[in-house]
């Protein structure tokens, strides 16, 4: 694996993410967007919250950095709180991926879980990440379409095609 191909993937990422968020999430009311829901972690606010805080906690821990606590989704009440707390995550994903290297990519790591230490390399974890996002945008898509919002897609295919246009 290369850096130039985990760049590109997480521009994806973030494609993804702020694709959904322009276009479904920000039609959604104050109400609905902090709604209460039976599925994964609950409302579209607390889908956001939690992959945003998922983020920042696997990439400050590659970048050595202490990892944070995850963000509690009451300290984001509307969406402005959360876009600018997602600017910071993504910003700090970019810092990272700015000094990432072939080698470093393919550096053998030690992960901590909760079952303790796994042996893996750096790429499994940024796979891992971008990975997560899009399970929990496809969670969110499915919350969105109940709550009347508009869906689309989000697949890789869609985000190589804009670039190729």
């Amino acid at each position: 694996m290369q850096a130039d191909e985990i760049r590109f993937l997480f521009e994806y990422h973030f494609y993804a993410n702020r694709l959904i968020w322009e276009e479904c999430i920000l039609k959604l009311d104050a109400e609905a967007f902090t709604r209460p829901l039976d599925y994964s972690v609950g409302s579209i606010r607390n889908q956001c919250v939690h992959m945003m805080s998922v983020d920042e906690r696997w990439i400050s821990g590659m970048m050595g950095k202490p990892v944070p606590d995850f963000l509690k989704p009451e300290d984001f009440p509307t969406h402005d709180s959360v876009r600018a707390r997602w600017d910071e995550v993504e910003g700090l994903i970019r810092e990272y991926l700015n000094t990432l290297t072939d080698e470093e990519v393919n550096r053998g790591i030690q992960m901590q879980t909760r079952e303790g230490s796994r042996p893996g390399r750096t790429w499994q974890v940024l796979l891992h990440v971008i990975n997560h996002g899009t399970d929990h945008r496809a969670q969110m898509l499915a919350m969105l379409f109940s709550l009347g919002a508009p869906t689309l897609p989000q697949d890789l295919i869609s985000y190589i095609w804009t670039q190729e246009a």
